[in-house]
């Protein structure tokens, strides 16, 4: 007989079994053994004190504004960063180490590689 079938001829608990058939024997399963005496956490041990490296100086802030586009000299009025070519006087391009960009229109222009 398959497992299906066996498992649908068995009787429920608290009915009797059908005739020619023996009542299941209800077996326990072991308990597991008591457990010991409850083990305690080791306790934490004090951890010497390390003295602590000294801090980093403070990195300059950098110049923000117009203070970043123009240097005073004498009186005299210079331009730090290129114009763009595309958008004329009053777009200046930003500066990204290899290379000059324009913010409006995205002109792009290279800086001459150094040897």
């Amino acid at each position: 007989m398959s497992k299906k079938a066996e498992r649908k001829e068995a009787p429920k608990k608290g009915e009797e079994p059908k005739k020619g058939e023996e009542p299941k024997k209800e077996t326990k399963k072991p308990t597991a053994a008591p457990l010991a005496a409850p083990v305690e956490a080791p306790k934490e041990v004090p951890k010497p004190k390390v003295e602590k490296a000294a801090k980093p100086e403070k990195k300059k802030k950098e110049e923000k504004g117009v203070f970043k586009l123009y240097k005073v000299e004498n009186d005299k009025l210079t331009r730090l960063r290129p114009i763009c070519e595309r958008c004329g006087p009053g777009y200046f391009m930003a500066d990204h180490g290899s290379r000059y960009t324009c913010g409006h229109c995205g002109f792009t222009k290279y800086k001459p590689a150094k040897e």
